[in-house]
């Protein structure tokens, strides 16, 4: 199963709210949607939220057995 409840901790310690991410940082309103409903995102879209948060992957993201 895939869960992003790491990135809200992350954008919470950064101090980063959803709404700069649309806003300053030209994020996708679909993409966070997919983020909130933890779904499945590219990995293009994973790098780039590691790029603005200045994060690794294990920040965003958590991969568990179903």
């Amino acid at each position: 199963m895939i869960s992003y409840a790491p990135l809200w901790e992350t954008l919470k310690t950064k101090g980063i709210t959803q709404y700069q991410l649309i806003h300053e940082y030209n994020f996708s309103t679909g993409t966070l949607d997919a983020l909130r409903k933890n779904r499945s995102i590219t990995l293009n879209t994973l790098h780039d939220i590691c790029k603005i948060l200045d994060c690794e992957i294990a920040d965003v993201v958590i991969f568990t057995k179903d």
